[in-house]
């Protein structure tokens, strides 16, 4: 039995990965008519900007090019808001090896550039991974006839060390000087949060000290980043010490401030004392918000204590807060960890009746706790709102949604959650595909032929 079944899952792998290079479509569906676009005219030319106007209708970085070339053809004399315009667009396709052939043409005919275009570059170029194209395109920006400024500076230190390149953000922030830049309290906060990453509390210590010796003023910003790790880390005295220094230093604690601290207490068990910093918030001049409220939900959530939890929600109520999608996860979170999927369904009844509108997070949560219960059927249910909505789940509900409707003989329903796959554009890998040969096999090797059908749903 088990060597069929072994046959059976290579056979079915090797079917899904000679099929994984085709480029037609499994879904029965037509490819999509792209809208048409229109074309420039001499009369449009007459408008100033009349391309950035037409490009930013366009959702294909090919045709935005095309678009480019013909209004040229036309005899348009594109300027600075036409080449940012067709760059911002490459960029955000990722189309970096024409954005660099364009930029080159900027550069050549002298075409003055405003540094926002730069700065949009250094972010795009760090979503990508591209972290030295970054550091390149903000070397290069003195060179677009462009002034570079402490923007672009802490826009480079901010994706430096968002991307995990803290030692590339310490090389360029030690020649700021150098470049003429005299660093603000944005470029030092931007630092103090790169050094408590690393987990360097002594080193964020200095680079502090250096902004007060530089005539530097702390925000509000720095003391949260301080308050923050040292929380995280059960150093409530110290934290609580920072709080009392910056309201000393005429800084007013935010919702932040006191959200951080309150997480720092409820970390070391003290519920009661996070609560009253909540309430205590008022009297110091900064009025609670969802935050913190969600703050002491999470810790009542990871300690089992839901009901009291759904008290704070009703608390937020009488206080005239308007519970947010987040309050509303938060308990449906909990509720399906502890195998009460259908509480927590009755909680995503009461968002909607209450007008919050679930999010992505919210389906998710519901569809894995109804798998966690084995209520298959509940977990098709929210699935199909969940489309409704265009959110989709993970690979790994589909799949545990998937075993489960054909464990509970619902074949048909099981294609279905497999042409939703297919339309996602979402496979299962070879042991996806094995957990279901298997609990559609069993022990009988003769139901087999429920695999045929199951795989001819996910291709169709």
């Amino acid at each position: 039995m088990k060597l069929i079944q072994s046959n059976l899952v290579r056979r079915l792998c090797s079917l899904i990965h000679s099929q994984s290079y085709r480029t037609i479509r499994f879904d029965g569906a037509k490819p999509r008519p792209q809208p048409e676009r229109r074309r420039p005219s001499s009369s449009k030319i007459r408008n100033p900007t009349p391309f950035v106007s037409d490009v930013k209708q366009v959702n294909d970085p090919d045709e935005a090019l095309s678009l480019f070339h013909e209004y040229t053809q036309m005899g348009f004399k594109h300027e600075y808001s036409s080449y940012s315009a067709l760059i911002y667009k490459l960029a955000r396709f990722g189309n970096f090896e024409i954005v660099e052939t364009i930029l080159n043409q900027v550069r050549e005919r002298n075409v003055r550039c405003e540094e926002k275009l730069f700065i949009a570059l250094i972010q795009h170029y760090a979503k990508a991974n591209l972290m030295e194209k970054a550091i390149e395109i903000f070397d290069k920006i003195p060179s677009f006839n462009c002034e570079r400024t402490r923007q672009s500076f802490n826009a480079l230190l901010n994706v430096l060390v968002d991307g995990g390149r803290f030692s590339d953000a310490r090389a360029v922030f030690d020649r700021s000087s150098k470049m003429g830049f005299r660093p603000n309290s944005i470029s030092f906060n931007i630092m103090i949060k790169g050094w408590l990453e690393e987990g360097e509390w002594e080193e964020a210590c200095k680079v502090f000290d250096e902004m007060l010796e530089r005539k530097v003023e702390p925000s509000v910003v720095t003391y949260n980043s301080l308050i923050g790790y040292l929380s995280k880390k059960g150093e409530l005295d110290r934290s609580l010490g920072l709080l009392e220094e910056m309201i000393k230093k005429g800084k007013h604690p935010n919702v932040v401030t006191y959200a951080m601290i309150m997480e720092g207490l409820c970390l070391l068990g003290k519920y009661s004392e996070a609560k009253k910093m909540m309430f205590d918030m008022d009297y110091r001049g900064c009025k609670p918000k969802l935050v913190n409220f969600g703050i002491l939900m999470t810790d009542l959530g990871k300690r089992g204590k839901i009901e009291e939890a759904r008290a704070l929600v009703s608390e937020m109520k009488k206080r005239k807060f308007k519970p947010d999608v987040v309050s509303y996860n938060i308990l449906i979170n909990y509720l399906c960890k502890e195998g009460k999927a259908m509480e927590a369904y009755k909680i995503l009844m009461e968002m909607q009746v209450e007008g919050c509108e679930p999010n992505a997070a919210t389906y998710r949560m519901m569809v894995d706790g109804f798998c966690r219960v084995g209520d298959f059927e509940g977990g098709l249910k929210v699935l199909n709102a969940m489309l409704r909505t265009r959110h989709c789940p993970r690979l790994e509900s589909f799949r545990c949604l998937v075993i489960g409707l054909v464990k509970c003989g619902k074949l048909e329903d099981a294609c279905f959650v497999l042409r939703e796959m297919r339309k996602k554009d979402m496979e299962f890998d070879c042991e996806g595909w094995e957990a279901v040969v298997v609990e559609s096999c069993g022990g009988d090797v003769v139901s087999c032929s429920m695999v045929t059908e199951l795989i001819s749903a996910a291709w169709e």
